[in-house]
């Protein structure tokens, strides 16, 4: 093969392979259809990797049908020295087809063979059909299930809408423009339905990204129902994903409104540390972690958090044993308790299940200059009633004074 000399128009610019399916952009340079599909999915800038011109969001890639021709024959031709034959490609998903299989979504004899096409060109068309419309198309569908209290498709409505979402214009008006979208995903959570884990797991997956992309005004309106739905995906456990989505979608709506107190009344507190206590993967602590400190920062919450027997020793044991953004919430959890809530029964507690201890070991350990300040600071103010007792070791009692 080395010996075979390549046209160099035969050569795709990005791959610097032979071309298979050859595609020509608007600026006129030719790709292969696979490397510049990737490029555009991936690129920061929808830039033509060649002449850096502007690549608009819209423009097709026309098939080079003249160039694929001349690159079968060649190969055919030099099959004998190693050269592999190009075969045809599969003809480029039409815009048209597309729109046919949306309109049949409508059709109710017709919208679960539309589903099964459109989830397997889902897989490698997602820019493209996220250009066609197809994550509305989904939006509207899965609300429509809800509607019609109906679970037929809605997995693949899912799998769809996950596999074609972008974070893009298109998108965030479709969410803010139907958010029923909203109470439609959290009533999957209730429903009894095939495979579900796989799907419940699927729609907080998708709801995740439809908090995202939801304006301020809707995070705001959001109900106390939805709080405690979001709490009990967390109770059932039904998977580390799910339970990883549900994290993620706390700390996103508590942000907003009085949606803070929403979720501090529909128990969080007492549900986040028993989850906690049951020692979940490092990334389900941090965001534990990151949840509490949210939640503890209202009078409410952390009357709840003080209210469960075994928070501050949860607190306290997860101190330099997870993972720097762990501690930075754990300490800035117990100076939020020190400063709004030091009860003489709170600061025995902080000292008797080791919180004053580790606030210590912080402070001599290799932590950032940051997270030292905050433990002196949670340490200082109660040092009177801290330096006498037994509960904490001697050699620890000069570090913060």
């Amino acid at each position: 093969m080395d010996e075979i000399e390549i046209p160099q128009y035969f050569i795709c610019p990005i791959s610097l392979q032979i071309m298979k399916d050859p595609v020509t952009a608007v600026t006129g340079i030719t790709y292969d259809r696979e490397s510049i599909e990737q490029w555009l999915k991936t690129a920061k800038d929808t830039i033509c990797p060649v002449t850096k011109q502007v690549l608009p969001s819209s423009s097709c890639l026309t098939p080079n049908h003249t160039l694929r021709r001349l690159i079968q024959a060649w190969s055919t031709e030099n099959a004998s020295g190693g050269i592999d034959r190009v075969p045809t490609p599969k003809s480029p998903l039409c815009k048209s087809r597309l729109l046919k299989l949306i309109r049949e979504l409508e059709v109710p004899g017709l919208y679960v063979n539309a589903l099964k096409k459109l989830q397997v060109l889902a897989k490698d068309n997602s820019k493209f059909m996220e250009e066609a419309g197809v994550p509305k198309a989904m939006v509207l569908l899965l609300i429509r299930c809800c509607n019609q209290s109906k679970t037929i498709g809605v997995e693949q409505a899912l799998r769809i809408l996950y596999l074609t979402w972008t974070p893009s214009g298109e998108i965030k008006a479709a969410v803010n423009e139907n958010h029923r979208i909203i109470d439609c995903l959290t009533w999957i959570q209730g429903c009894d339905i095939a495979n579900p884990v796989v799907v419940k797991t699927l729609a907080m997956q998708v709801l995740k990204r439809v908090i995202e992309a939801a304006n301020t005004r809707l995070l705001e309106k959001l109900k106390p129902e939805f709080m405690e739905e979001m709490l009990r995906v967390l109770k059932l456990k039904f998977s580390q994903q799910a339970t990883k989505s549900t994290l993620q979608i706390l700390i996103q709506v508590c942000l907003w409104g009085r949606n803070r107190s929403k979720i501090v009344q529909a128990n969080a507190m007492f549900e986040l540390v028993e989850l906690e206590l049951e020692k979940p993967e490092k990334n389900i602590t941090e965001l534990i972690f990151n949840l509490l400190a949210h939640l503890c920062s209202c009078a409410d919450g952390r009357a709840e958090f003080l209210s469960h027997a075994g928070s501050i020793a949860m607190v306290a044991k997860r101190i330099l044993r997870v993972s720097p953004a762990t501690d930075d919430q754990a300490v800035h959890i117990l100076s939020l308790i020190s400063k709004n809530a030091a009860t003489k029964e709170v600061l025995s507690e902080m000292l008797r299940v080791g919180a004053v201890t580790k606030l210590c070991m912080v402070i001599q350990a290799d932590c950032s200059t940051y997270l030292k300040q905050k433990a002196r600071a949670v340490l200082r103010p109660h040092s009177n009633l801290w330096n006498n007792s037994p509960c904490i070791a001697v050699y620890l009692l000069t570090r913060y004074q």
